[in-house]
C-alpha cells in the first residue's frame, strides 16, 4: 500500500471502516495512525489507534475478538481507509453486537426500501431469517412446512426449482430466469439449514476457490 500517498487529519488520524470479508457487512468504524496502520499491514491483524485512551488498540487483544486483515483499500481522495477483516468470534462491537451498526434512524419515505438490518448483503440475511425460522417457527409460514416436510420435501423442491430454471435459459427469458434462480437460492438455503450448515460455509468455500488453480 503506498502510505504517502494517504491523507492524515492533523491529528495524524485516518479513519478506517472494518467489513466483513464474506458478506460485506460493515462492523465498525474506527482510527488508524501511522503505526497502526504500519502494525496491521505488518502483522496481518487490525491495530487502531483510541483517541479516548491516546494509545494503540490491537483489536481482540482483550476479548479475543481479533480481526484478521484480509486487505486495506483506500478511498478516491485517499482520506480514509476500508479494511476487508475476517472476524473472530462474529463479534465486533464492545455490546456484543457482530456489527456497531444495530441503531436505525428514521424509516425511509413511504413506498421507499427499507434498510435491512446487518449483513447487508441479500443473500446472507434471508439465510438469517431462514435459520431463525427453523430455530424459532413460525405458524403459517412456508418455511416451517418445507422444513416439516423434512428432507423429501426439500429435495422434491429443489429438484422442481431447478427444471424451472432450465427452461427459463432454454426461452431465454432474463426476468424468468431471475426469479427461478432466486427461488433456487431459497430453497438450497433451506436445505442447508435443514442439514445444518451455515449459509457463511459456502461463501468461504467460494471465498478458498478464488483463484485456485483449475483442476485437470
Amino acid at each position: 500500500m503506498p502510505v504517502e500517498r494517504l491523507r492524515f487529519n492533523a491529528d495524524g488520524l485516518i479513519p478506517a471502516i472494518a467489513q466483513d470479508w464474506l458478506d460485506g457487512t460493515v462492523l465498525m468504524l474506527a482510527w488508524m495512525n501511522h503505526e497502526s496502520l504500519a502494525l496491521s499491514l505488518a502483522s496481518g491483524e487490525a491495530h487502531y489507534w483510541s483517541r479516548s485512551r491516546q494509545e494503540l488498540w490491537h483489536k481482540g487483544a482483550t476479548s479475543g475478538h481479533y480481526q484478521i486483515v484480509r486487505g486495506i483499500r483506500y478511498d478516491c481522495d485517499a482520506d480514509a481507509l476500508l479494511l476487508s477483516v475476517e472476524q473472530q468470534g462474529d463479534t465486533a462491537c464492545h455490546t456484543g453486537a457482530r456489527s456497531c451498526f444495530y441503531g436505525r434512524g428514521q424509516e425511509p419515505m413511504a413506498g421507499g426500501p427499507a434498510a435491512p438490518q446487518p449483513p447487508a448483503d441479500v443473500a446472507s440475511d434471508l439465510a438469517r431469517l431462514i435459520a431463525d425460522r427453523h430455530d424459532h417457527p413460525q405458524p403459517g409460514s412456508y418455511t416451517n412446512r418445507l422444513f416439516e416436510g423434512g428432507n423429501n420435501l426439500i429435495l422434491k423442491k429443489i429438484g422442481e426449482e431447478a427444471v424451472e430454471l432450465v427452461m427459463a435459459c432454454k426461452d431465454d427469458d432474463p426476468k424468468a430466469i431471475a426469479a427461478e434462480a432466486a427461488d433456487i437460492v431459497y430453497h438450497l438455503q433451506v436445505a442447508l439449514a435443514h442439514h445444518g450448515v451455515p449459509w457463511r460455509e459456502v461463501l468461504q468455500v467460494l471465498a478458498s476457490r478464488r483463484g485456485a488453480p483449475r483442476r485437470a
